[in-house]
């Protein structure tokens, strides 16, 4: 709960880390996850050559948001958002599918609540 006085090297402290983290579940056995717990490696390699960005800093990445739009997109069209053909869908990104999860519950009961104002 405390940094120590002195450093210890960084394949040491990567070490340790590394061998408590070896004692959480295996993600790939945990039968209870929304997710698919196996990627390519070209998936893998792209989030670690994006890891360093900002997300949420569009103006700095405004390529990523590009990407992340149309991604938005690509998914409401896939769930047949009723869209006219040069109409772009309103979405967002999210880190996590406990958050995805809660987003879309909330988009439903706005909807939900609209429909029933109406």
């Amino acid at each position: 709960f405390k940094m120590g006085e002195d450093s210890i090297p960084k394949e040491e402290a990567y070490q340790i880390i590394n061998d408590e983290l070896m004692l959480d579940g295996n993600p790939r056995l945990n039968l209870a996850s929304f997710v698919t717990t196996w990627m390519e490696p070209e998936c893998d390699k792209l989030m670690m050559d994006s890891i360093n960005k900002n997300y949420v800093d569009m103006d700095e990445y405004p390529v990523t948001t590009e990407l992340q739009n149309r991604c938005v997109n690509m998914i409401a069209r896939l769930f047949n958002a009723p869209l006219e053909e040069a109409e772009t869908a309103v979405g967002v990104g999210t880190v996590g599918s406990s958050e995805a999860i809660m987003l879309a519950g909330l988009a439903f009961k706005r909807r939900w609540q609209n429909k029933m104002r109406g």
